[in-house]
């Protein structure tokens, strides 16, 4: 039986000819325009318009209390959905309050 190692991973040869380690691209090197290139654009009021947006989600690594991240987590999944929810509140408050 072989030992797999990071380094003793075995490399498979693509349909081109090009080694690959078995990771898949993610698409992060596409250009924008490029991705909406062959797409129409839909002309909808802003309501409407408001109903289907989602923000971006960038990955970050943040230090949280041990005690804060048992609270959050004591509800089982989604945690980090509810960090994030609790986090957009207290922005938009605070963008409230600088607006007045």
């Amino acid at each position: 039986m072989q030992r797999v190692t990071k380094t003793s991973r075995r490399r498979r040869k693509s349909k081109s000819g090009k080694f690959s380690t078995g990771r898949r691209s993610s698409g992060k090197g596409k250009r924008p325009s490029a991705v909406l290139a062959g797409k129409k654009r839909l002309n909808l009021p802003l309501g409407v318009a408001l109903e289907f947006y989602r923000p971006l989600k960038k990955p970050i690594t943040v230090r949280i209390d041990a005690d804060v991240l048992a609270w959050f987590k004591k509800d089982g999944r989604r945690y980090q959905t509810r960090i994030n929810t609790a986090l957009r509140k207290v922005m938009e408050k605070e963008m409230r309050a600088a607006g007045r």
